[in-house]
């Protein structure tokens, strides 16, 4: 029996609703202006990154700017949040009442990604919790933020590693993560070793050098990590990012583009996210810093 021509549409359109519908949800948040030009380009980062999930099966991306969403219905139907934003007392999730709220949905089983200063947290405010939520974060003082150009030449196997090759950027990589305890349930991602002169500084802030981190000379050091939470949500923190051009690193763009899937629950392809940036797509949505 065929449908009439109105109930054939009707059924088209609920089709097409249930399909959407049935798509992860991955909420991106960039963090306001901040630093030099090529430089936490918060913005411009998140929407490239944006630009290279379109089209992936079973994925629906929602980007907000300004630290967090004015919308109150942002994080409605959210399966994983991504932010890229600055950190320390400014981070956009200890303003307001932002806590509680990520609180709320990191219990639901929600997913959790940080880039670069997003994963500085005061220990007193928020420590505990970033442990609990993506397995670690920078603490002041006990951290340091050396500028340095790690040699990443292996990977274990996980999706978020899926189709990376050995890469080195020059980045602000931070090391010496306050990890949970006994790196319980942690996976390193991106792991190097640092030289004595990196360790010895200067760091970005304070200077340095770290005597303790002087101390550790020879020890690898984890600049990428992920976890599963016992709620079912998984997390990952990412230290790279201050430098807006690494962007155009396909292995550090692919390595990111994983983990979002990753953390959305959406089956990452064999060979990794597939993506390519030109050098005019770099120099796009930067923010207007005095250059």
């Amino acid at each position: 029996m065929k449908l009439p021509l109105h109930l054939l549409g009707l059924a088209l359109i609920l089709g097409a609703l249930s399909a959407h519908g049935a798509d992860r949800k991955l909420v991106m948040i960039a963090g306001k202006p901040s630093h030099g030009p090529g430089e936490h380009e918060f913005r411009a980062g998140c929407l490239l990154l944006q630009k290279c999930l379109e089209g992936v099966p079973g994925l629906h991306t929602a980007f907000y700017d300004g630290g967090w969403p004015k919308s109150p219905d942002a994080f409605a139907g959210a399966d994983a949040v991504f932010l890229y934003a600055d950190g320390g007392d400014g981070h956009p999730f200890l303003q307001e009442d932002h806590l509680p709220i990520i609180a709320g949905l990191i219990s639901k089983g929600v997913g959790l990604g940080l880039a670069h200063y997003a994963v500085e947290v005061p220990k007193e405010r928020a420590g505990r919790q970033f442990q609990a939520w993506v397995g670690g974060y920078y603490e002041t003082a006990y951290s340091c933020n050396p500028m340095w150009s790690p040699d990443y030449q292996s990977f274990p196997d996980h999706p978020i590693t899926r189709g990376v090759k050995p890469f080195t950027t020059r980045d602000e990589w931070y090391i010496h993560m306050r990890f949970r305890p006994e790196m319980q349930g942690v996976l390193p991602i991106l792991v190097a070793k640092p030289s004595d002169q990196v360790r010895r500084g200067p760091y970005v802030y304070p200077p340095g050098p770290y005597p303790h981190i002087i101390a550790a000379s020879g020890q690898d050091e984890i600049m990428m990590w992920a976890v599963e939470r016992p709620d079912g949500g998984r997390g990952f923190g990412f230290t790279g990012g201050h430098y807006h051009r690494n962007w155009g690193n396909d292995n550090v763009r692919k390595l990111v583009l994983n983990a979002l899937l990753w953390i959305a629950k959406v089956e990452v392809p064999a060979d990794g996210v597939q993506s390519a940036v030109s050098a005019e797509e770099l120099e796009r949505n930067l923010d207007p810093k005095h250059r």
